[in-house]
């Protein structure tokens, strides 16, 4: 089964269209805050998340019961597709419905085997993986710049280190990120 949670009026042919607004007319009506989910344990081997997650879990109960959830129906090896507003873009900061900014940082909290490393290493981030028993590997992230900063970066006007520099000194200089896991469970 592949997942499109959060489908909203963005349908995917093949996929299980799922949202919490009846008035977009999804496959399946589901609360994701609403925990437990109505998918059975390892029944999805991809899923997608579109501009949803940094909707959900304004607690970080909820947000961790998600996180739990969302690994507990993937099969091993499944793909987790995660597009978010950047943080530190008017996108994000101007919708009074954003609860939780996602970064690629804060989901690789939920890497065991970052975890191990940080504890290795001795360093103080929060070892959610092992905490929750869940594994995520971040397997690829990309970022979309805003104008101007895509046209000068795609004319060689600046290079990726200077967009890089820019992000961290600026806001509205990324619109959105994507990131991709990779549920990590034994075969089952």
């Amino acid at each position: 089964m592949r997942l499109n949670l959060g489908c909203g009026f963005d349908k995917k042919a093949g996929w299980v269209n799922v949202d919490k607004m009846p008035q977009s007319a999804p496959d399946q009506v589901v609360d994701l805050e609403a925990t437990p989910w109505p998918w059975a344990d390892n029944s999805v081997r991809e899923v997608e998340m579109r501009h949803v997650l940094e909707h959900l879990g304004a607690s970080t109960d909820t947000y961790l019961a998600i996180i739990k959830e969302l690994w507990r129906v993937c099969e091993p090896g499944a793909q987790v597709r995660i597009v978010v507003p950047h943080p530190r873009h008017d996108h994000y900061l101007n919708d009074p419905t954003h609860v939780r900014p996602i970064t690629v940082q804060g989901l690789e909290m939920f890497s065991q085997k970052r975890n191990h490393e940080w504890q290795k290493s001795g360093k103080p981030n929060t070892p959610l993986g092992l905490y929750l028993d869940v594994d995520f590997e971040i397997v690829s992230f990309d970022v979309l710049p805003d104008e101007p900063w895509r046209g000068r970066l795609q004319r060689g006007e600046m290079q990726g280190s200077e967009l890089q520099e820019a992000m961290r000194m600026y806001a509205n200089v990324i619109m959105e990120t994507t990131i991709v896991m990779r549920a990590v469970k034994a075969d089952t």
